[in-house]
Parts: structure tokens; sequence; C-alpha cells
């Protein structure tokens, strides 16, 4: 199987996705001129968007407190909407003024003046825990910069695309749980940073197929591997090194990110866990199929996804957490 093919099923889901954004995009998008929603059926429209695309970390959304997971959702929404305007359209021109569409339909919302179900929904989340615009104002520029950015030279830069791409994420759920503090902060930027470069890690295949790398050049000219190799999807001793390490790295952020989980309201304790060795899951599955990214998609069983919701309950109500910082 070549770098630019996925598994017959896993292409079926591709298309469906795609049929479904583009039938929504239809419905919702600018200039649809479609009926506006009641806060009701843009709640429900909501979970849907979630309980349809969220892949690795669904396990979580189980233990999140009730009072919470609706505005998970309507966060989720947001952002779901946001990558496929950037990834499911044609063209970057296209894509870009979609994104300004929707940066237009967020400052609407902020405005008191929403009209797209996401936004009709969100309203309620940002006005609950007085949200205020930055952090999505930072995803939408990172949605951005993936139709004008294709390669990162440095592992630096891709971290400062992490910057934007990820930690606005941790951000939002601190602010959800009315914890936003420094040094909260600083440990859900190491957690998101992680789980973002993790996802990379797996996707190799796929955003490739997209025209991305993410493997930064400095990485890669290190490893020998080049991008004519890229372009046959060639597996050898030279690139699982240069997996193994990137994953190793990865791990560090994890890890670093592990003090939160204490410093969290107790009803948190155990979803911002679970994201945390979701992603080291994700490290040990890269590692189960020898780095080859290029012939199998690394993921988690439902099984995997059992045994880390259990673990981490245990380790939350057994109090066997890592020492918050005084």
């Amino acid at each position: 199987m070549s770098p630019a093919t996925s598994s017959p099923g896993q292409s079926r889901w591709d298309r469906n996705e795609a049929t479904q954004f583009a039938a929504d995009l239809a419905q919702f998008g600018p200039g649809s001129g479609g009926p506006t929603v009641s806060l009701r059926d843009a709640r429900r429209y909501c979970r849907r968007l979630t309980r349809t695309h969220y892949e690795n970390f669904t396990v979580a959304g189980l233990f999140l407190p009730r009072r919470l997971r609706q505005h998970f959702c309507n966060v989720y929404a947001w952002c779901r909407w946001a990558d496929d305007l950037s990834d499911e359209v044609s063209g970057t021109d296209g894509a870009k003024e979609l994104l300004d569409w929707w940066r237009f339909e967020l400052e609407a919302c902020y405005q008191g003046r929403p009209r797209h179900p996401v936004l009709i929904a969100l309203q309620e989340t940002i006005r609950e825990f007085q949200i205020p615009i930055t952090p999505f104002f930072e995803l939408l520029s990172a949605f951005r910069q993936d139709q004008e950015v294709t390669r990162y030279e440095t592992m630096e830069s891709l971290l400062n695309y992490c910057r934007y791409s990820a930690n606005p994420v941790g951000h939002l759920v601190l602010y959800m749980g009315r914890c936003h503090t420094p040094s909260r902060v600083r440990y859900a930027d190491s957690i998101c940073t992680g789980l973002q470069l993790a996802n990379f890690w797996q996707d190799v295949a796929e955003d490739y197929r997209r025209g991305r790398i993410y493997i930064p050049l400095s990485v890669r000219l290190r490893a020998g591997y080049d991008e004519t190799m890229f372009q046959k999807g060639e597996f050898h001793p030279a690139f699982r090194r240069m997996m193994e390490g990137l994953a190793a790295e990865t791990a560090a952020f994890l890890r670093g990110g592990e003090p939160l989980v204490r410093m969290m309201p107790r009803d948190l304790q155990v979803p911002v866990l679970l994201f945390i060795r979701g992603g080291l899951a994700i490290l040990d599955a890269l590692k189960a199929v020898d780095y080859d990214v290029w012939h199998r998609r690394p993921q988690l069983s439902r099984w995997n996804k059992a045994v880390l919701a259990v673990k981490a309950c245990w380790s939350v109500w057994s109090g066997r957490l890592p020492e918050a910082p005084p």
C-alpha cells in the first residue's frame, strides 16, 4: 500500500465524513440562507458532530461531568468545522475565504448575533465561562497557516505551530473548568503539544497525501530521510530510528504535563489523565507497528480504550497521581 492510500474501511469513512460536511456546508455555509435553528437543535447538532468524529479519546467524554458535556461538544464542534473548512475544501484560496467567513461568524457570536448552529450553541458556553475570543483566534491562525506552510525547517518552528494549533484547546478546557491560571496553563500546554505531536506521527502517511510533512527538515536530514523517500513511502532502519526519537520527545511533553491532573477540579481529573495516557498509548501503538506508519495507521482499539479508562479511574480514586508543585 502506498502512502497516498488507506485501508478500504478508512476510505469509506473519509468519504462519508466528506459527504456529510459538504451537505452541512451547503445548508449552513456562507450565503446558504438556511433557517436559523433553535438552541435545542444547535446543541443536538454539536453533540452529533462530536459523537461521529471524535476518534482517539471518545472514552474521555464518558467521564466528563454532566454539567460540562454539552459545553465540550460545543467547543469541539467549532474546532471540527474550522478543521474541515481547512482540509476538506478544494484549493487554498477557497479554504482561506471560508476560514475568514468562520472568523466573521465567531466575531458575530461575541457581538451577540450568532447565526450558525455551532455558534448558537457556543455562545452559551462563552457566556457561562467568560471565555475570551483569543484562544479561538489562535486556533484559526493555525488553520490558516496550514494553507500557507506545508513543511517545517526545525522542531522549534513546529512547536511554535503547536502553540496555536493545539495549546489553545487546553486553555479552553481550563476556562470551562473555571481553573485557568498561569501554572495550569504551562502544564496544559505541555499535554496539548504532546497530543498534537503524537497525532502528527500517527498520521504521517495521511498528512503527506494532503501535501504536508510535519516531521521537521532538520530531523529528516539527520536521519538521512529525504522527500524522495516520502514519495515512495520507504520504510527502513533510518526511518524507524527517526520515528522512535520523535516518539520519545513527544512522551516527554505528555509526561511533563502530568502534574496538571492533581491541580484540576476533582471531576475533571479522570478526563485529563485519559488525554495524557491516550497520547502515550498512541506512542505505544506506533512502537507496536515498529514505527511503520506508511503501511498501517497506529490506533487504539476499544479494548485499549477500556483498559486506559479503568486504570485512569483507579489512579484518581486511589490518589496515585503525580504530585502538583507547591
